[in-house]
C-alpha cells in the first residue's frame, strides 16, 4: 500500500467528529484496556442504521458504549438498542455514556451474559440490524443466530475481521484468525446474504439478508 493510500485511509477513518460523550466512553475503554470501534467504523454503523431506518438493533459486545452511541445516533428516535455483554460493569459505563449523549433510558436494553446464551432468547425476525463485536472465535455462531434474528432486508455487521492484518497473512495463525477466514468465506458464498467488506477500522464485514 502506498503512503498516500495509507494517509487517505487514516483520514477517512478519522473523518467523523466525536463529541464529549463519545470521547468519554472511548477514554473509559482505553483505561480498561478494551478495544473500541474507530470513528470511521462508528460512522459506518451510524450510516447503516439510518439507511435501514432501524427501530430494533441487537449489539453483541457493549463495551463502554462507543459503538452503541453511534448505532443509536443512526436509529429512529423511537428505536431500541438491545446490547449484550458478559461484563455488567462495562454496561454501567455504557449507560452513563448513553445518558450523557442525550438518549432516554428506554432507548437501550442491557442484557448481561454470554452472547450464545442470550441470543437464542431474542425474537425471530425482530431486528433490523445485528452488530457483532464479541468473541471472534464465535462469529460463525453469531452469524447463524443473526440470520434468525434479522428481518428480510436486515443487516448483520462484524467488527475486526482484518485482525490487524493477520487474516490475509499467509503465516501460521491462531484459531481466532482461522475462524474469521471461515466467516468471510461463508458470508461471501452465502446465497442468503449480499455482502460488502468495508476497510474502516480493523475491517467491518457487512451483509444484507435477502428478502
Amino acid at each position: 500500500m502506498t503512503a498516500n493510500r495509507q494517509t487517505s485511509w487514516a483520514f477517512a477513518d478519522a473523518f467523523a467528529a466525536e463529541d464529549e460523550p463519545l470521547r468519554w466512553a472511548r477514554d473509559q475503554a482505553r483505561e480498561a484496556g478494551l478495544p473500541s470501534v474507530s470513528p470511521g467504523t462508528g460512522a459506518a454503523l451510524r450510516l447503516l442504521a439510518a439507511t435501514a431506518d432501524a427501530k430494533a438493533v441487537a449489539e453483541i459486545g457493549t463495551g463502554t458504549g462507543v459503538s452503541g452511541i453511534y448505532l443509536l445516533l443512526g436509529m429512529r428516535p423511537d428505536g431500541v438498542l438491545t446490547t449484550v455483554d458478559p461484563e455488567p460493569e462495562r454496561q454501567q459505563f455504557a449507560r452513563q455514556a448513553f445518558r450523557a449523549a442525550g438518549f432516554a433510558g428506554n432507548r437501550a436494553r442491557f442484557i448481561p451474559g454470554r452472547a450464545l446464551d442470550v441470543l437464542p432468547r431474542l425474537a425471530d425476525g425482530g431486528y433490523d440490524l445485528v452488530f457483532c463485536d464479541g468473541d471472534r472465535t464465535e462469529y460463525l455462531l453469531y452469524l447463524a443466530e443473526s440470520l434468525r434474528l434479522l428481518r428480510p432486508g436486515g443487516l448483520v455487521c462484524f467488527e475486526g475481521v482484518f485482525a490487524d492484518g493477520r487474516t490475509v497473512d499467509s503465516g501460521l495463525q491462531p484459531a481466532e484468525v482461522l475462524s474469521l477466514r471461515e466467516l468471510l468465506r461463508t458470508v461471501r458464498e452465502s446465497e442468503e446474504l449480499l455482502p460488502s467488506l468495508l476497510p474502516v477500522g480493523d475491517g467491518l464485514l457487512c451483509a444484507v439478508r435477502r428478502g
